[in-house]
């Protein structure tokens, strides 16, 4: 098993997705799916970036490099909450990301 198919398999899992499910929103088998999380291929770019979409996450989840990008990425919360597509595992929409903003923004107004 290589990082991105022990990755791919644990983003699927915390979605509480199937194999067969992920296989067939992203347009492809169940067996090239499996060759995936298997490590015996990895897809293409276009299909990394619908797997990402249907996870909710972003493309440096599954190639690692959030990590090696961190220092270099925004550390302020607001900029943040703009780029965060899940929660959890559930989708945030834009409603979701007001909210979430407006009970920080009460909580560091009393600080």
């Amino acid at each position: 098993m290589t990082d991105f198919s022990s990755k791919l398999k644990y983003e699927r899992e915390r979605m509480g997705w199937s194999k067969t499910k992920l296989a067939k929103y992203v347009g492809v088998g169940l067996s090239t799916y499996a060759n995936w999380e298997y490590g015996i291929a990895e897809p293409d770019i276009a299909t990394i970036k619908k797997i990402c979409e249907a996870l909710g996450i972003s493309s440096d989840v599954l190639l690692d490099l959030s990590v090696q990008n961190a220092a270099s990425s925004t550390s302020d919360l607001d900029e943040m909450l703009d780029d965060a597509r899940s929660f959890d595992g559930k989708p945030l929409d834009e409603h979701d990301r007001e909210l979430v903003r407006g009970i920080l923004k009460r909580i560091y107004s009393e600080k």
